[in-house]
């Protein structure tokens, strides 16, 4: 194996790790929110119909905040839909995912929801088919206390106190041509600036992202964030980006290094930012949030959409099978957020259950964790307070290092070398002294094998010690692997 170093330094401080990098995503798409997270038939479910095993899971999985109800679904949404009694709640076609809606799950189930599984929801509002008007009155509904007709409507709904939702999103992907009111640059621009000054008024405390690009590949990328940022500065807190990664366009080597493409994304949106910043002489960064991101096989999906006068209820829907190849992936991408901690301070992994998620379920039956689950849950579980900035180990070789501050260093490091192992050597000695290490590995001679009903442990973490000289620990990484690295210093 040929060896890749790693010289951390307390003084080289990237920035500090926002736990809200560790979101994830619910969609009203495929089985997403029925049969995934709400089934009140299950066995597991609990009085309010959520799924207790998927929410013990998610509880594991450790994510922050979850983004909802879309995606491309907040696009043509009534919230209003959504809320008040069950028996009164209109049945809707679906035009983002050709599916019928029940709106039996809405904003206080969501609400409800995260709660029981101890997370911050994040809410996307609709700009496609709706605006300003109907984005204020969700944002009252939700968070005034009480004494007017939305606040006392809530009440009466059975929440008394304030959701208090602190993050906002100003719609999901206008740029994109399959998006349902799809917008120009200019166009989404000034309805986001109207409404994110409106939002502002009724709380000048909530925090707001604006639509940014959908993927590096966008005809507008660029252009988009500059005419965004341009009319949102001042109103806004963050910008988005998207980006998923497919695995049946390339060869496995260019695959594994999905994050060279998230890198640059993240790299040209500060740029623009701090370039309008700096022509208003404004000291204000606005920070990302990479609120969609996975792996997704989007050239060969997995399941069919409906089409025609088929407008079924909950369809299974982008249900991939995740691999070891898929989980290195996954793995690399969070390197790749954490090492631009300073400037990405949210993000969501899309999606959480069942469409394109770590974990999957069969209704009425089992839920398992794929292969993507277990570098997602180890990162959010085990990253430090604060990233240290490193140069890339090697060329194959990818790793971040994140820091408590006094004794506890966790690194993170993917081999993605298809055909070979290699040596992750950290070199500690301006941290501490080492008093021990272990590893966290993920890996298989088979980079194709995956988790599945049957098989719900064919993938696991192998927990093992590294070996330590002094100050240097050493990591074997085999090929195709990813790693979590804890080291306690003396």
């Amino acid at each position: 194996m040929t060896s890749s170093p790693l010289t951390p330094r307390p003084d080289a401080v990237v920035g500090s790790v926002d736990r809200r990098l560790f979101g994830s995503f619910v969609e009203h798409l495929g089985r997403c929110v029925y049969s995934g997270i709400y089934e009140p038939s299950h066995p597991s479910a609990d009085a309010l119909g959520f799924r207790g095993d998927v929410l013990e899971l998610v509880r594991e999985l450790g994510v922050t905040t979850i983004r909802y109800p879309g995606g491309n679904f907040v696009s043509s949404y009534r919230w209003e839909d959504g809320v008040g009694p069950l028996e009164e709640r209109p049945v809707r076609l679906d035009l983002n995912w050709h599916s019928t809606d029940t709106n039996e799950f809405g904003t206080d189930e969501f609400m409800a929801w995260c709660a029981a599984a101890g997370v911050e929801p994040m809410m996307a509002v609709n700009i496609g088919t709706r605006g300003t008007a109907e984005a204020l009155d969700l944002l009252e509904y939700c968070n005034h206390p009480g004494g007017t007709a939305l606040s006392d409507a809530r009440r009466a709904n059975g929440a008394q106190n304030p959701y208090n939702v602190r993050m906002w999103c100003l719609g999901n992907e206008m740029d994109g041509p399959w998006q349902v009111g799809h917008m120009t640059p200019e166009q989404y621009a000034h309805a986001a600036a109207d409404m994110a000054r409106t939002m502002h008024k009724f709380d000048p405390t909530i925090e707001l992202v604006a639509c940014g690009s959908s993927g590096t590949g966008m005809a507008t990328f660029g252009t988009w964030e500059r005419a965004v940022l341009d009319a949102c500065f001042d109103e806004v807190d963050f910008i988005s980006a998207h980006a998923y990664y497919d695995p049946t366009v390339s060869d496995l080597e260019s695959f594994l290094r999905s994050s060279d493409n998230m890198d640059r994304f993240i790299r040209t949106v500060v740029d623009i930012a701090d370039e309008v910043a700096a022509a208003r002489g404004s000291d204000k960064r606005i920070a990302i949030s990479f609120d969609e991101w996975n792996v997704w096989r989007m050239a060969s999906p997995t399941n069919p959409m409906p089409s025609g006068d088929d407008w079924p209820i909950a369809p299974a829907l982008l249900e991939d099978v995740y691999t070891v190849a898929d989980a290195v992936v996954v793995g690399s991408l969070l390197i790749t957020l954490l090492r631009h901690a300073n400037r990405v301070r949210a993000a969501s992994l899309a999606q959480l259950v069942n469409v394109i998620a770590p974990i999957m379920t069969e209704p009425g039956g089992s839920a398992w964790r794929q292969t993507t689950f277990y570098p997602f849950s180890i990162t959010a579980s085990l990253a430090g307070e604060t990233v240290l900035e490193t140069p890339r180990p090697s060329e194959h070789v990818d790793a971040v290092v994140t820091w408590d501050g006094e004794r506890d260093v966790t690194v993170f490091a993917v081999n993605l070398d298809a055909g070979a192992g290699h040596d992750l050597v950290l070199d500690l000695a301006g941290l501490g002294d080492v008093a021990g290490a272990e590893v966290a590995l993920v890996t298989d001679p088979d980079p194709l094998a995956t988790n599945t009903a049957d098989a719900p442990d064919r993938v696991t973490p192998a927990w093992g010690s590294a070996i330590v000289t002094g100050a240097t620990v050493t990591v074997a990484l085999p090929a195709v692997s990813w790693a979590a690295v804890r080291v306690t210093l003396r």
